[in-house]
């Protein structure tokens, strides 16, 4: 191990984790859907400003993409859509959302599938609402993936955008792990691998979390593929070739506090807490 990842786990032992669904599951508090479940009004609670639950959800065929282990869909299904489908690529977590679907008593409304966003098989005008909370900085291709959600959006359709930018004190997406905010601004990435790896190797999920986070280039060095390092100049720049209309943007900061900061060039990056986007199409 590289003198700088053993510096980075020296540190993390300075500073508490956050609070994580991984961890919460590993300790038996909660499976990862149901802190899902739990934490759904706080996943819209960027587009109440602009919609109502009701204008999102009620009677509407609605897609969340990104959906993970389904819990947020399943929270988004009591607002009474007519149709809710999540689909993500990881495999296992279709059948853990119709699981949980099944318990919660919404499997008349709410089903899960898998598959890449950027390669959808619904035919087109499809839905009236898709959501992307917190998938727009996992996508392999965002430009081909919002691509397809105009496809499949019907006419007069929202599609509701949330992301954290990467530079967010935990856009690396390693906080089950390693405490230290902005720690990816701060090491290399092969030094917040070698680190990470040797902070989850003993845990009994340990395997599936660096599996699930990092990958192998062409030439057999390691990268972190759960991200796409999704900035906001690089969503802004992406926003430049969409053609239907954006209805409503708000950059969210960290803090009330920092507000300033987030607005500054230089800092906005790092200060910023959630990107939010709205589009409507024509």
């Amino acid at each position: 191990m590289s003198v700088s990842s053993q510096l980075l786990i020296g540190m993390n032992r300075l500073f508490p984790l956050p609070v994580h669904p991984f961890n919460l599951a590993n300790n038996g508090e909660m499976s990862y859907t149901e802190w899902q479940f739990q934490k759904g009004d706080q996943t819209i609670q960027f587009f109440l400003p602009f919609h109502s639950q009701e204008q999102m959800f009620r009677d509407k065929t609605v897609l969340d993409i990104g959906c993970g282990g389904g819990g947020k869909t399943c929270y988004y299904a009591t607002y009474g859509p007519k149709k809710m489908i999540g689909i993500d690529i990881v495999p296992h977590y279709a059948e853990e959302g119709n699981a949980f679907a099944k318990e919660k008593g919404l499997a008349d409304v709410v089903s899960f599938m898998t598959g890449d966003a950027a390669r959808m098989i619904f035919e087109d005008n499809t839905f009236d609402t898709i959501i992307m909370n917190d998938a727009m900085e996992h996508v392999g291709e965002p430009e081909k993936t919002l691509e397809e959600c105009f496809r499949v959006l019907k006419p007069g359709g929202h599609l509701y955008i949330n992301f954290p930018p990467y530079y967010h004190p935990y856009g690396a997406h390693l906080s089950d792990a390693i405490g230290i905010p902005w720690v990816h601004a701060l090491f290399s990435e092969q030094a917040l691998i070698d680190a990470y790896k040797e902070l989850v190797r003993d845990l009994p999920d340990g395997s599936d979390r660096i599996s699930f986070r990092f990958d192998k280039r062409p030439d057999g060095s390691d990268t972190i593929s759960y991200i796409n390092r999704m900035t906001i100049k690089r969503f802004r720049r992406i926003q430049q070739g969409v053609t239907q209309p954006a209805v409503y943007q708000k950059e969210i900061s960290l803090r009330s506090q920092l507000q300033g900061l987030a607005q500054l060039p230089g800092f906005r990056e790092f200060f910023v807490k959630m990107v939010v986007c709205v589009y409507q199409k024509r």
